[in-house]
């Protein structure tokens, strides 16, 4: 169940000297670090949603058990050994000396219990991976243990998965808060604080270094390794007109823009103070998210005449434009991965919007209006909802598009009111490849009903098959279960997937050391002239 080798490049600097500073948590850092982010941080609980902002700061604020690292193997992170019973069915989690939370009380194993119990009731994967968990006894304070009732690769899979939803460690106090609810207190245990008191959202968040964190003695590899904090601050600096980031990222007045438009990429590679880089050559994968318990698409059949309404290319064009930066791929388990497959995939996502006005009719569509989120913020998805527009009304379908910011669109997405009454029928996103390499761990394809992510599809042939891959550790037969799935996908869609993008960030060439990694994370980073 390991991730596959989706990250060849451990870091883009050189490691040398690494291990004297690793040994030396303390080491001076120097300067400011001011990035410009994808989106505003307008909510604190990367637990609470899947949102890439949220996740990014839990990089920034808290720390994990495990990690996956450049070769996308997981590797310990907070634990200093662990052991596997010889029926597979105990692991037994040792942490590290020295783990600080960052008001000064140590890292416990109740803490940590705690905090995959929180992470397991909300997360696609820790859900799937907690029907196979039978308890969780803590042995003394640095110690506990995982009994399962039956074998499974997702223990490890799933406490170092690199992306959304994260299963960050938080204080025990923190931790028993409802996944429902948003947590209030900031406390983690990560290389950086998060100093709330000058946190103005729509303008910025700032972060300062932890000075008793204690690193892994070891160079940083993806999101393992050892988290060497060598700035003084990040600021995350809310710019929302890319122009003007970009005329800052010119004149030195920020360092970092995570997400830059791809139309002014050529301007940005052609300053001599600029450099483009692509920390994740997988790149990310366009979706449009059905509610699935709202009409219409309540009707599996409805939503079927989307996946023929719908062609990726239309979407990729009005967004990415440049081929360089995109790629049309059937696959729903990402091009270039191995579980890549286009089977079942013959004549959809290609706009034959007959085929769809005949499944509408088939399936007595009414002309219930779709109501469509449109965020407006985000350069790389704001032209994504028109495009829907267009191509379902010429397929048939009647859309009422509605605009709002982007963190508009993530809390209202979570609510499940009817449309006309402030919920909602269909939204579009992205993800990172990281998410979605297999049945498990790609949140849209959870359809446990009122468990699943936003959206709540509810059908017990995915779930089986889902269940039957998280049980197999053959990777010949998981790319048959894979391939099951996405048939299955075909005859009851959970979502759209729309094509993959590829997105280099913008940086200043003072900055050196970033991560190759499917998120953007600021520890090992120098400036130099601070």
């Amino acid at each position: 169940m390991s991730i596959s080798r989706w990250l060849k490049t451990a870091v883009l600097a050189a490691v040398a000297g690494f291990a004297a500073l690793s040994g030396t948590p303390n080491a001076q850092a120097q300067g400011t670090v001011r990035a410009v982010m994808h989106s505003d941080l307008k909510i604190l609980d990367p637990i609470w949603t899947t949102a890439y902002i949220q996740r990014n700061y839990g990089y920034m604020v808290y720390d994990t058990l495990f990690a996956t690292d450049a070769d996308g193997q997981v590797k310990p992170q907070m634990i200093e050994h662990y052991e596997v019973s010889p029926d597979q069915l105990t692991y037994t989690m040792t942490l590290r000396e020295g783990l600080l939370w960052h008001d000064g009380k140590p890292v416990t194993a109740e803490d940590c219990v705690a905090s995959i119990k929180r992470w397991g009731a909300k997360d696609t994967m820790g859900q799937k991976l907690m029907t196979f968990v039978k308890d969780m006894p803590v042995v003394d304070a640095k110690t506990f243990k995982i009994v399962l009732s039956t074998p499974t690769g997702l223990v490890l899979a799933g406490l170092g998965k690199p992306s959304s939803n994260v299963p960050f460690m938080m204080p025990k106090r923190v931790a028993e808060t409802s996944p429902n609810e948003q947590i209030s207190d900031t406390t983690g245990s990560g290389p950086f604080v998060f100093k709330r008191d000058e946190w103005k959202p729509g303008d910025k968040a700032v972060f300062v270094k932890f000075d008793k964190y204690k690193p892994r003695a070891e160079p940083p590899s993806g999101l393992a390794g050892g988290k060497v904090v060598k700035v003084d601050r990040v600021e995350w600096k809310v710019v929302a007109d890319q122009q003007t980031a970009m005329n800052a990222l010119f004149a030195g007045e920020v360092d970092y823009i995570e997400q830059p438009q791809h139309d002014l990429l050529p301007l940005m590679k052609a300053d001599k103070n600029v450099k483009l880089v692509d920390v994740n050559p997988l790149g990310n994968q366009y979706a449009l998210r059905f509610n699935s318990t709202a009409k219409p698409f309540d009707n599996p059949k409805i939503r079927q005449a989307v996946l023929y309404a719908l062609n990726q290319e239309d979407f990729l064009k009005a967004t990415i434009g440049d081929p360089q930066y995109y790629k049309v791929c059937k696959a729903m388990f990402v091009c270039g991965a191995p579980l890549a497959s286009t089977k079942g995939m013959d004549g959809l996502l290609e706009s034959n919007f007959a085929k769809s006005k005949a499944l509408l009719k088939e399936a007595g569509y009414d002309g219930t209006p779709v109501v469509l989120l449109h965020s407006t913020d985000l350069q790389v998805l704001t032209n994504l909802a028109p495009v829907a527009k267009s191509l379902l009304e010429k397929g048939g379908f009647k859309v009422d598009m509605q605009s709002m910011d982007w963190q508009s669109v993530v809390a209202r997405r979570a609510k499940k009111d009817p449309p006309a009454q402030g919920g909602w029928n269909a939204m579009l996103t992205s993800w990172v490849s990281a998410d979605i390499l297999n049945p498990v761990s790609t949140a849209f394809l959870n359809a446990s009903c009122d468990k699943a992510p936003f959206g709540w599809p509810c059908d017990t042939e995915l779930e089986r098959l889902r269940d039957q891959f998280a049980r197999e550790t053959d990777p010949a037969k998981q790319k048959a279960i894979a391939e099951a799935v996405q048939v299955r996908w075909t005859q009851y869609p959970t979502h759209v997937f729309l094509g993959q993008w590829y997105q280099p960030s913008a940086v200043r060439k003072s900055i050196d050391g970033i991560i190759v990694a499917p998120v953007p994370v600021f520890w090992n980073m120098t400036k130099s002239g601070a």
